[in-house]
């Protein structure tokens, strides 16, 4: 795993809504900056609770018939799936999409290297002010079946 050091700019995802904190980390990810995302768990999903989980278990239950192996892997754990969200905001078959996913770094929780840096705060609105039904990504791993033992 790389050292994390002050050259990292860090995004607080509690709160906020998963596809406008993606596409921020997106463009900064393009522009060349090492970014590292904490608290992964708290990040929202907007929309209604039961949709979204049945979008999320039909695709981790998408198999090719051929061949199972060639499938596309979708994560539980609510750290790999933000991972996973900021990849489809990137042009990941490029390879400048590529070596920009290389410098992400997303974490449950808040590591002690980064305890003490300065967030970047995205200027979005509140998740409670928008009047939507929504989940966390914690939410949706349980319901995935990821147990954080």
């Amino acid at each position: 795993m790389r050292e994390l050091d002050a050259s990292y700019s860090v995004y607080d995802a509690k709160g906020k809504i998963l596809g406008r904190l993606a596409s921020a980390v997106a463009r900064d990810l393009l522009a060349g900056k090492s970014i590292a995302v904490v608290n992964a768990e708290h990040a929202v999903i907007v929309g209604n609770r039961d949709s979204i989980v049945k979008k999320y278990v039909t695709r981790i239950n998408l198999q090719e018939k051929q061949n199972p192996e060639n499938s596309p892997y979708w994560p539980r754990r609510p750290d790999m799936l933000v991972k996973r969200a900021i990849r489809g905001m990137l042009p990941y078959a490029k390879t400048g999409g590529r070596t920009a996913y290389r410098h992400l770094m997303v974490f449950i929780g808040t590591p002690t290297a980064l305890a003490k840096t300065k967030r970047i705060e995205l200027k979005t609105k509140d998740v409670n002010a928008i009047y939507m039904p929504h989940m966390t990504m914690e939410e949706l791993s349980r319901f995935l079946g990821y147990d954080k033992r």
